[in-house]
């Protein structure tokens, strides 16, 4: 199992601002998200995966390696999607970067769900047991359990909130009557969403994992087609479930075996945190569990071991942003 040591001496938090300012002279603009840092070269996109880790759409502080499992898997998800819609990916030229085609992103995050879930205020569970029947459109009947499995997936859309603010839950009919993607393009999302969906399921089933729910970002590409961009089935963007566990847990009233974002979910609700005013900051034993969850998830679905990345990470990534 990974190494968790040279992390902890030098934990990856990005490249510092100043670092990069450095770098950019002559590169091009950076904007720091909430976990990734995008550098635009005018004709590309430079995504720089630190190991930031947000949740209720706060950061709350860093888990080691999670940039570099997320920028490799998502490559090698993308990969593997790549016959149902095309990716933003140029290369991958570093473990933390990924150099992309630029796009137009749509205004919507794109949830798929296969069941009763979830911690966040755009949860269905969270919403469906504060009373709630009918969510994001759609009807639901009395007497559902956590965690029970829908009678099929479905799509359950938020907007794409500015760093700070908070997703919020839009239906189908209102993304195309608020003319935020147009009707034929929603058809089309939506189809290929389900498509990929479908795809990280059946894939997981055979790794041993449980794909719960994802989300997708989209965007449009210089010829206007429709692109998968940001990350794709990730344990940071998906929800994995043990499979061999699960049964068992759900009979004796216990919660599924977590191996993703939710691990931290869970303890921040636990300890009363939703996402209203500034979280605790990220306690370094969960932040080192979320680590092993991750690289596990990684092992399981690629069939090949992580190998980590040196650490410190920024003179390695300094290095590729200045030789693009």
């Amino acid at each position: 199992m990974i190494d968790l040591a040279p992390a902890e001496e030098a934990p990856f938090d990005g490249l510092d601002v100043a670092a990069l300012a450095d770098v950019l002279t002559d590169a091009g603009a950076l904007r720091r998200g909430k976990v990734r840092d995008v550098i635009d070269l005018d004709d590309r996109l430079v995504l720089v995966s630190t190991d930031r880790v947000s949740a209720f759409d706060r950061v709350l502080g860093t888990v080691p390696f999670r940039g570099q499992i997320l920028n490799e898997l998502s490559a090698w998800w993308f990969r593997r999607l790549s016959d149902i819609v095309p990716s933003h990916v140029l290369a991958v030229p570093d473990p933390n970067v990924t150099v992309a085609r630029k796009c137009r992103t749509l205004p919507v995050e794109v949830v798929v769900r296969d069941r009763l879930t979830g911690a966040t205020s755009t949860a269905l569970w969270t919403q469906y047991a504060a009373g709630q029947r009918r969510m994001y459109g759609m009807a639901f009947p009395d007497g559902m359990s956590k965690n029970e499995q829908l009678p099929k997936a479905i799509i359950t859309p938020t907007t794409k909130a500015a760093d700070g603010g908070h997703d919020m839950p839009i239906t189908e009919a209102d993304i195309v009557a608020d003319g935020l993607v147009d009707a034929e393009r929603w058809d089309e999302v939506r189809t290929v969403a389900l498509e990929m969906f479908e795809r990280g399921r059946t894939t997981a089933a055979a790794a041993g994992l449980v794909l719960v729910d994802t989300k997708y970002e989209f965007g449009l590409d210089e010829h206007d087609r429709l692109t998968v961009i940001d990350e794709v089935h990730t344990p940071d963007s998906s929800r994995y479930w043990r499979e061999s566990t699960l049964e068992e847990r759900l009979d004796g009233g216990l919660e599924p075996e977590n191996l993703d974002k939710e691990v931290i979910r869970l303890v921040y609700v636990e300890r009363g945190y939703r996402g209203d005013g500034e979280p605790p900051l990220l306690d370094p034993g969960l932040a080192g569990r979320t680590t092993h969850l991750y690289a596990e998830v990684f092992e399981l679905l690629t069939g090949a071991s992580l190998l980590p990345a040196s650490y410190p990470a920024s003179p390695r990534v300094e290095a590729v942003v200045r030789s693009l």
